[in-house]
């Protein structure tokens, strides 16, 4: 049996390293790792290569069952699907996901797996909406840092009411031109 790896972070700021390590001590001799992509999306490019990888009898291994998918539905699929194919899921966080998908008792065990996974995907977003609405209350927005300095809208606006294009204010800003319109957007907006 031939251990194979898949890990998985949701953003670019975020580090696979320790899922990586994991699996490898877990005895992974192969590692696929998608940085930057969401569990909801199938055709993570590093993904689509694991599957493709994976042959009758290997065993997948993964940190937790939201690192291969981001709903209910699509644990089901995915699980069962790799059943088909002859290869094993282990869970290094849920080890009792080592369960034979082929019997209607794996069957149902995966069911409740995928449901606590979609448990913890949907406490996580509550707890992030719950987290951003106290910063805002507290006068604080979260998300990255707009490009866009007071300066730069000034300087935006001036260029905009001679006439100057969107994408060579942004050219001459150094900033993109979606930034730009968003913030003549919102001058705008919050002028009327």
């Amino acid at each position: 049996m031939t251990k194979i790896g898949y890990a998985r972070v949701g953003t670019r700021e975020q580090n696979p390293q320790a899922q990586e390590a994991q699996l490898r001590a877990a005895g992974a001799q192969r590692v696929f790792v998608d940085q930057g992509e969401s569990s909801r999306r199938s055709d993570r490019p590093q993904w689509l290569a694991c599957l493709d990888y994976l042959r009758p009898g290997d065993q997948l291994l993964i940190r937790a069952l939201d690192r291969i998918a981001g709903t209910e539905v699509m644990a089901i699929e995915i699980l069962h699907d790799l059943g088909r194919r002859g290869v094993s899921v282990k869970s290094l966080t849920e080890p009792a996901l080592d369960v034979d998908t082929s019997t209607p008792a794996g069957q149902a065990f995966v069911g409740i797996m995928a449901v606590f996974a979609q448990f913890r995907v949907d406490q996580i977003r509550a707890n992030t909406k719950r987290g951003l609405e106290y910063a805002r209350a507290q006068g604080r927005v979260g998300g990255r840092p707009t490009v866009m300095t007071p300066e730069r809208v000034e300087q935006a606006k001036r260029m905009r009411e001679e006439g100057a294009s969107i994408s060579y204010i942004a050219k001459v800003l150094d900033v993109g031109a979606s930034s730009v319109s968003r913030a003549l957007r919102q001058c705008s907006s919050s002028a009327t």
